[in-house]
């Protein structure tokens, strides 16, 4: 089989390569990868932002991916060769609260990822692809739906009439707006492009905000609101939007703390976050209890998540980096396989 192969930290380190096709053994299931997608974290990996936290030489990257099955191992019930599957992203956190071994079960980070041709799972890593979605879009699912989820429904709780912010319009943003709205939720969305502002609209945004012509975007979040605040604002910049996130959330509302894409470290407004009671909550994906819930609602209100209009090869996967990094994309980044 063919697969991505990374030998060193750096986009430069990584390669395609012709690997031994692998066979499943008992409880585990051989897939024949037809599509990944991309997410921010996957670009850290390939340049070894995890450290000690991650594999490097010889990692096969990039977590998200769907197919169908080739063959089964014993034991496997669940799956039968043709069957179209999408891997967890948390291969060993099955349901409950994580522990050491859920955690350290990643794709594509400390484990191999999709980015080949073949890969054996667990069968406990794997689901059912919704009906009405192909190989693609399902694998856009595991990793930025379900933090989305996560962020929205299990940890925001967000209900009817709730109003929420999303930041951008990267994967998780895209899947925390329509999640939101299947909730009954008013959405804010913001980006600093007024087209990617009207793609965004027309996913469901109720109130739009243009953050590079408005860096100080709580104040006209909060006139939204009539003065009351957010409920939950799904923050994916760190430590560049903290401050606007806490200053735009309500008494009592919720910040749910998923990227740093405008930086690591932010010295904040403790007396503010204390005062006003806000809840700041880390989000990291989920378990494969939690993403069999979020496929069922997906199925179930016939979703389609937002793919970028540029797609790539496996032999492309580094140009597919580059255009991540230089934030082109509209929603997720699929590779061909």
């Amino acid at each position: 089989m063919r697969a991505a192969v990374l030998s060193a930290a750096g986009l430069d380190n990584l390669s395609v390569v012709e690997l031994p096709d692998p066979e499943p053994g008992p409880g585990e299931v051989l897939v024949r990868v037809r599509a990944a997608t991309l997410n921010y974290r996957d670009l850290l990996t390939v340049e070894g932002g995890y450290g000690s936290r991650q594999k490097i030489e010889g990692l096969i990257p990039v977590s998200d991916g769907a197919g169908e099955v080739v063959a089964v191992g014993d034991g496997v019930a669940k799956f039968q060769p043709g069957d179209h599957v999408v891997a967890n992203f948390f291969q060993d956190w099955l349901a409950g609260e994580p522990d050491d071994r859920g955690m350290h079960s990643g794709l594509g980070g400390l484990l191999d990822g999709m980015a080949c041709e073949l890969r054996v799972l667990p069968a406990h890593g794997l689901a059912h692809t919704p009906d009405h979605l192909d190989h693609a879009e399902a694998a856009a699912l595991p990793c930025a739906a379900l933090t989305a989820w996560s962020a929205v429904i299990d940890q925001g709780g967000v209900k009817p009439g709730d109003l929420v912010l999303t930041q951008g319009s990267g994967g998780v943003s895209v899947f925390a707006l329509q999640f939101a709205k299947m909730a009954g939720a008013e959405v804010i969305a913001t980006s600093s492009s007024d087209a990617k502002l009207a793609r965004l609209k027309s996913l469901g945004a109720d109130h739009l905000i243009n953050y590079a012509e408005i860096p100080e975007w709580a104040r006209p979040a909060r006139e939204i609101s009539g003065g009351r605040g957010l409920d939950l604002v799904v923050e994916v910049g760190g430590g560049g939007t903290l401050e606007q996130s806490i200053k735009a959330v309500r008494l009592g509302g919720a910040i749910a703390l998923i990227g740093v894409l405008s930086g690591a470290n932010h010295e904040f407004r403790l007396p503010l976050v204390v005062t006003r009671k806000i809840r700041l909550e880390g989000v990291t994906c989920g378990s494969y209890a939690q993403f069999e819930a979020m496929l069922r609602a997906i199925a179930q209100n016939k979703m389609k998540p937002a793919l970028d209009e540029t797609r790539f090869g496996l032999d492309e996967l580094p140009a597919a980096f580059a255009h991540m990094r230089a934030g082109r994309h509209f929603g997720k980044i699929v590779i061909e396989i």
